[in-house]
């Protein structure tokens, strides 16, 4: 049994119980959405009645928007803000989306301009999205249509989900842009390895965020950050399959900011692509930098790539290939990373010509090869790296 799991399911249980009291004494009114007309069943659309419990919810200070026990059908919705104060986004069933991949928006569910938004309740937000991964051809197309996201946060504030399952979306399973103060914790997020982008948790432009005690297994990254971050703390990840925990990739689209301020920390992956990685384009569009950056007490278990800064990031056969990247990779630290790695080199450091990566630490590794238990190897380029007492680590410098 994983006690960490059972523990937070048991955690769940308890605020649920909780809050199921404290609305009973009439600390909080409730809006359940079969009152407003949804029927169980998951074949008649649930939409109105979502948005009319929404709309009574966002306007009573503490308002409850209630999912009960069983499956609902949602076409789509936007709950929108501001709200007359805190709002409570409780879900206990299953929200379904359509099996088709032709919403006119990039999400399902969005969340907008909310200040005080919590979404909880150990339910589940299922994507429906197994017959929409074959219609993707992101990987193959630069004109592909993007399939939609399952939830958007988008520009919320003081912000907390917790306790929630995230299934089977059509693209990314949970996307947060444009945040300040966000907490996720104990978020269930699967998916199958071959699902074309459905990263668990997408993070762009926002500012202290914290995931948290959360499994994710899907066929992308476990966790990815774009540009624009600020102060993100990543801890008590379980990642895999999928392909590891990423920043970026960057320097794609123009009007990139810079990422500064991301912490991961005490993370395990289990046979996934990539453990940790930086990944930028070349050539790129605009000249940020990435900077401050921590990866500490990681686990990893036969691991493709454990250690990754990709400044040639090209995922299809559409790049150009044509020139350097004109993203700065400073201050980034590999703190205690131990484990297996799948592939004999287990820290893979390829940055840019024209901007070399600066003060990239690694300190205490211990990467053995999966199947012959023997040191793995470092290759870096065009990097200012230290190996911090390299005696003791493994790899301990680079070829």
């Amino acid at each position: 049994m994983d006690f960490k799991f059972a523990y937070s399911s048991l955690f769940a249980s308890v605020f649920w119980f909780l809050c199921v009291i404290s609305y009973a004494n009439g600390e909080n009114e409730i809006f359940e959405i079969t009152d407003y007309g949804a029927v169980s069943g998951g074949k008649t659309d649930s939409t109105n009645a979502l948005m009319s419990a929404w709309k009574e919810a966002c306007a009573t200070n503490g308002g409850v928007v209630s999912i009960p026990d069983g499956i609902f059908f949602l076409r789509g919705a936007v709950f929108e803000g501001p709200c007359n104060g805190e709002t409570y986004f409780m879900i206990k069933g299953t929200l379904i989306a359509s099996d088709d991949a032709s919403l006119d928006e990039d999400y399902w569910i969005l969340f907008h301009k909310v200040d005080g938004l919590t979404v909880f309740g150990n339910g589940t937000f299922d994507g429906n999205g197994a017959k929409a991964w074959s219609y993707n051809t992101c990987d193959r197309s630069t004109s592909c249509k993007r399939p939609p996201s399952s939830i958007r946060l988008n520009t919320l504030r003081n912000t907390v989900v917790r306790e929630i399952n995230l299934l089977n979306s059509k693209m990314f399973h949970l996307t947060i842009n444009e945040c300040d103060n966000l907490s996720a914790n104990s978020i269930d997020i699967r998916a199958p390895a071959d699902s074309p982008n459905t990263d668990g948790i997408h993070i762009s432009k926002s500012n202290n965020v914290r995931v948290t005690d959360s499994r994710i297994s899907t066929g992308d990254d476990c966790v990815s950050m774009g540009d624009g971050n600020t102060n993100v703390n990543i801890t008590k990840i379980w990642c895999g399959p999928g392909h590891g925990i990423s920043i970026g990739s960057l320097g794609k689209y123009k009007e990139e900011k810079d990422v500064s301020g991301i912490f991961v920390d005490n993370c395990t992956f289990t046979k996934t692509d990539n453990g940790l990685r930086i990944k930028t384009w070349a050539p790129s569009t605009v000249s940020t930098t990435v900077s401050d950056v921590t990866f500490s007490n990681i686990l990893v278990d036969d691991v493709e790539n454990p250690i990754v800064i990709d400044q040639y990031y090209c995922p299809n056969s559409l790049c150009s290939h044509q020139g350097e990247s004109d993203i700065e990779i400073s201050g980034v630290k590999f703190v205690n990373i131990e484990g297996s790695s799948k592939s004999k080199v287990a820290v893979d450091v390829q940055c840019s010509k024209k901007k070399p990566c600066k003060n990239i630490e690694f300190v205490a590794l211990n990467l053995t090869t999966k199947a012959t238990g023997q040191p793995t190897t470092a290759s870096c380029s065009n990097a200012d790296h230290t190996f911090i007492d390299p005696s003791v680590q493994v790899p301990s410098m680079c070829s």
